[in-house]
């Protein structure tokens, strides 16, 4: 296992350090310049040309970027340019709010993704399967902005069981966090279980037409006992890479779910920093988000691997 992971993680820094050069050369083409939003619309040229020298705007772009990262490698990241304070204390604070998010989205998916796809693949009632059908195709056709809405006004104006945004610290008041997390992360998981679910009922069909099942079947075994001991691990590692790759959809999503709900986390953080030009929050921000995800993959890989052996033998 120790030389698999060791082989892995060239790839890993590849990818980490062509996505910093991506970030990098994107934003510096969004138009705008954060020297004049800085100066205000009614500052004169020599203003604005003392903010970027301050700022270090005036800097060839290479400089810039391995100026950038050599405060990466360092860990100091620098000030905002616009928000106001360290641009580490800000993605710091916004963090632990979209891991929050984040983890209770990618829970809803794991919970409601296997009840579809055991219960769409196995279940002899007509209206059950049509019922999963319908739901996981109502789930991915309806956008976040739309389904987070119905959601605020079943729970929380009709049923008044949920609040209807905002958020509460988890280790403050655990209870009341649970409530406000709820509805965000149904929200943001409602389309990945959706896509989960289709993906693991469809290898769970494959695992049940197999000619082995066939003969246990007729046999005698038992059919739960060869869904759970048999079919559902074979189907498993494949969903396993799909599941590693709707972290960085609900990575994604967060964003726009974050604005819908009130969340206090990255993605009004990144909105702020996109609106005012802030060249170190974005960047930093977006390449933490990377490396989130490259983790999260390569932590998939892993578990893919411990589950298939041929992975590691290979």
């Amino acid at each position: 296992m120790r030389s698999y992971v060791m082989r892995r993680l060239p790839s890993a820094l590849l990818v980490l350090l062509a996505a910093s050069f991506l970030i990098f050369t994107i934003l510096r083409l969004v138009p705008g310049d954060p020297a004049t939003t800085l100066a205000g619309p009614d500052a004169d040229a020599a203003t604005v040309a003392a903010i970027r020298d301050r700022l270090g705007l005036d800097q060839p772009l290479l400089s810039q970027y391995a100026h950038w990262m050599g405060s990466l490698l360092t860990g100091d990241l620098g000030p905002s340019y616009a928000i106001g304070g360290q641009t580490a204390d800000l993605i710091r604070d916004g963090f632990g709010a979209t891991a929050e998010l984040t983890l209770g989205a990618l829970l809803f998916v794991v919970i409601l993704g296997a009840a579809f796809g055991v219960l769409g693949a196995t279940s002899r009632s007509r209206w059950i399967r049509t019922a999963v059908r319908v739901t996981t195709t109502a789930a991915l056709a309806v956008p976040p902005f739309v389904s987070g809405v119905l959601l605020v006004l079943l729970f929380a104006v009709i049923l008044g069981v949920l609040p209807p945004g905002g958020r509460v610290a988890f280790l403050a008041a655990p209870d009341l966090a649970v409530q406000y997390l709820v509805l965000p992360a149904l929200c943001l998981a409602l389309p990945s279980a959706a896509v989960l679910g289709r993906y693991l009922k469809d290898g769970i069909e494959r695992g049940l037409a197999e000619d082995y099942i066939r003969t246990a079947t007729a046999a005698g075994v038992a059919p739960r006992r060869l869904l759970w001991r048999h079919t559902l691990p074979n189907a498993l590692p494949p969903t396993v890479t799909l599941l590693g790759m709707q972290v960085g959809h609900l990575l994604g999503g967060a964003v726009l779910v974050e604005a819908i709900f009130a969340w206090p986390g990255l993605g009004r953080l990144a909105e702020q920093g996109l609106q005012r030009r802030d060249y170190p929050v974005v960047q930093d921000l977006l390449l933490l988000l990377v490396a989130v995800f490259v983790l999260v993959q390569l932590l998939t890989d892993l578990v893919y691997a411990w589950l298939d052996p041929r992975i590691r033998w290979e």
